[in-house]
Order: C-alpha cells, then structure tokens, then sequence
C-alpha cells in the first residue's frame, strides 16, 4: 500500500498560477466591487491588459474602510491577497458573506486582490494614498548651471507609488506632478521669439527637475500635484522665487540690398540662418545681417573673417544687428555669437560665406537712343568696381556728360535734348576690388535708327 500526502495549499497555489497566467477571463464586471466607511472618493484607474488587473483602486486611506463584492450568479465567493509575487503566491482572507454580498472587513492597502467568483477571477490592486502623501515645502532654482536646460531643487515628501501585476512584476502610478513656467520659442509667422506657458509631468516626485526648454526669459517655476490631491481638492503646490534667464537662443538672417541704376535698393535677398546660397557677387555689396535672440542673451557679437575655421578674426562688431559693405575680392566668412551675462552660455550662429567676384569692365562702342526700347543708354558691364569716373566728350572736345557710378549710363542727351547719329568719345578711370586700375578711352557711336517701337530698321 502507498501512501500520498497532499498539500492542499501547494496545489490550490500551483492551480491558480496557471490559470491566472493561462485563461484567466478580462471580461469581469467593475461594478461588483463597492467601499465604504471611506470619506473620499475612491479613485478608479484602468492599468494595461498585460497587467493582469482589472481595476486599480486608490483610496487616501484604508483605515476603517471595508470591500463588498456581489456575485451575479450566487457562487459562494473567495478573497485572495497577494503582495510583491504576484497571485500565484496569493492567501486566502477571511469574509463574510450575506446572500450574493461577501464583505472583506479588514481592508490591507498597497495590496493585491483576487476575488473568485465560481470560474471567474476579479484580480486588483488596492492603494492606500495615506503612506505616499505628497507634501510640497520649498522650490528653488538649483546652483549648478548648464546650457539649454533649467534646474530645479525641490523639498518636500512623497514616496513613489507602486503596485505589482499578477505576474509579480513591479509598476509605478504616475502621480502627474507638473512643473509650469514660461519660456520663448521661435516664431516662423512673428519671425521673432514669442514667449509661451510650459506645463511638464512628471510621474513621481524627484527632488531636482532638468527641465528642457530652459527658461530663455524671466519666469517662476511652479511645481504642484498629484493628480489624487487634485481630485480631492488638496493640491499642493510651491513656486520659486522669479528666476533669471541663463540659456540662450538665436536665429540669424542675412540679407543683401540691389541698387538700381540710381543706387537705390530695389530689392533684396534674405537668407536665414547657416545660409549662404545667392550671398555675393560684385563689390561693392552690401548686406545686412541681423539677430534675433532670447531674454537671456547680453552680448552680441558678429565675427568677420577670410578664415573658415574662424581661428583669424578680421573683424569683430559688438552689436545685435550689422551692416556692412564688402569691398574686396575673394572668399569671406560671417557668422554671430551671443552668450549670456557671464559668458558660460553661448550660442554659435552658422557660418555666412560671401564670394566677392575678381573686378571686370566692358565698354561698348555703340549705341541707338531713339526711345525703341532697346540699346537706348550707353552704360558699361562691370564687376566689382569700387570706383568709377567717366568722362564723355563731343567732337569738339567739350565735355558733355560726367558719370561717376558704373551703375550710370547715358542716354544720349545734352541739355535735354538727343544729340544727331556721330562720334562721341570717352575716357575712364576706375578701380577693382581686386585693386586692378582701369584706364579706358574710346569712341561711343551714336546710331539713330528710325521705325517702329521695339523694332530696327535702316
């Protein structure tokens, strides 16, 4: 004869295990489990599937408080606890039961509950707030100082809430402590740093918080929660003295005016930041460049230079914004450079490269002002001419026109009127951005064809 001993309590457990990891129903009904003898309203959160959890329940406290849940079936009901192994390592509790109603008198709380109804299983966690309550003294912007990021120190107290699934694996509630305080971002439609409300969350309290963005202007930060407090109407929160801006930020834009044939500027050609395409030409060229910037930026400045890597600084301009002319021939290098009242923050600009062409001069020996619309101005075709002197006379030797501009032309007049067909002569006195000189002479003919407008004939 053989004799077996059993353990009743290892097989129930071993049982369990498998079907609360294997087949265990999430169709099981909410509204079967109720609270009393607690004065606040017991918050109801709905965790992820893969927890095994129907329902995680956070009451402030669970002193006095007792659970009732009713079988819609009949079935005699079984109360299990477990804690951070999970149910398959839950015990059986002591209940009553009244009819369908079985009443749990001692409520634990930051626990875990299995409730056996026939061939169902209610599995949740119950969280006692009490224990975890968070309290906020004192906040304040820490010592330590880094680039792009702000740095808060705050007192107070509150321990993580945690609740483990059925499984045994251990997971965090998120509290929903927020950090609000105002910062600036770039604004493409005001083309400008606007300032804007941030609102981070966090999920536990921490005792410092790095905050990206940074504050780039003025600003307190407020640092308030939980999310259970707000719902009970007892938020806490605490804010920092006004703390001053220490990172900063940047955009920078280059743009390069056209004269007209009078030196007027006609246009322009804006480029933004780390452009340089279209930024050049013929000296001498003009450019505007300009910086808009955060709160927090003290000191401006914009490095000239031939030197790519900027290690040679030519030039340097202390000033937010900055015109300037570029008379010489050849390759150069802008960029801008803010930093804070101390120097420990700072934003580097892309680099603006300008190619400034070799100078050129072309003089054409002909021309026909008859108001056709074509040819009807005398004017050279240059490049980078820094300057220009232009003398043209009559047969005689008179002097009749003084153009002092490249940009000049003549539209064959003299004293208001159009002079007949002949030869005129020039002379020409210039000088490149390449520091080429350019001494010029020669005749300019005067054709004066008569038809149609935009139309030639002999």
């Amino acid at each position: 004869m053989y004799i077996f001993y059993v353990n009743i309590d290892m097989i129930r457990r071993i049982t369990l295990s498998a079907f609360l990891l294997g087949v265990m129903p999430l169709s099981c009904f909410a509204q079967s489990l109720s609270f009393s003898g607690n004065s606040l309203k017991v918050i109801e959160e709905t965790p992820e599937k893969s927890t095994g959890l129907e329902k995680i329940y956070v009451l402030y406290s669970t002193e006095g408080v007792t659970a009732s849940y009713t079988s819609g079936s009949g079935n005699h009901i079984n109360w299990l606890q477990y804690g951070n192994l999970g149910g398959g390592h839950a015990e059986a509790v002591p209940s009553t039961q009244n009819g369908n109603t079985s009443t749990l008198a001692q409520l634990d709380g930051d626990k875990g509950y299995i409730v056996e109804d026939g061939d169902r299983r209610y599995c949740f966690w119950i969280t006692n707030y009490l224990p975890h309550r968070l309290k906020l003294k004192a906040a304040s912007p820490s010592e330590g100082n880094e680039c792009g990021v702000s740095i808060i120190d705050v007192e107070g107290s509150g321990e993580p809430i945690r609740y483990f699934t059925v499984t045994g694996m251990q997971k965090t509630l998120d509290q929903a402590i927020t950090v609000e305080y105002s910062t600036q971002e770039w604004s493409d439609k005001d083309e400008n740093f606007v300032e804007l409300v941030v609102s981070e969350s966090f999920e536990t309290l921490q005792p410092q918080y790095r905050l990206t963005p940074p504050n780039y202007c003025s600003t307190k930060f407020q640092i308030s929660g939980d999310r259970f407090l707000k719902a009970w109407n007892w938020l806490e929160s605490v804010s920092t003295a006004t703390v001053q801006p220490t990172s900063v930020d940047a955009r920078t834009f280059a743009v390069q005016h056209t004269p007209d044939d009078s030196g007027n500027d006609s246009g322009s050609n804006q480029i933004g930041s780390g452009g340089s395409e279209g930024l050049g030409g013929s000296a001498p060229c003009d450019i505007s460049f300009q910086a808009y910037v955060t709160d927090g930026v003290i000191h401006n400045e914009w490095q000239l230079t031939r030197d790519s890597s900027f290690e040679n600084i030519d030039y340097r301009f202390t000033t937010q914004d900055l015109d300037y002319t570029f008379l010489e021939e050849g390759t150069h290098y802008v960029r801008y450079i803010g930093s804070n009242a101390d120097g420990s923050c700072e934003y580097v600009g892309d680099t603006y490269e300008i190619s400034i062409g070799e100078s050129r001069l072309l003089v054409p020996n002909a021309f026909s002002p008859n108001d056709d619309g074509v040819n009807d101005e005398w004017k050279v075709a240059y490049r980078s001419l820094l300057t220009f002197n232009c003398w043209i006379f009559d047969r005689q030797g008179h002097q009749i026109c003084h153009l002092t501009s490249p940009d000049q032309g003549w539209d064959g007049k003299v004293g208001g009127k159009t002079v007949d067909s002949g030869v005129f002569y020039y002379v020409i006195e210039a000088t490149g951005s390449d520091g080429k000189k350019y001494k010029k002479s020669g005749d300019i003919n005067v054709v004066k064809y008569v038809g149609v407008r935009g139309t030639t004939s002999h």
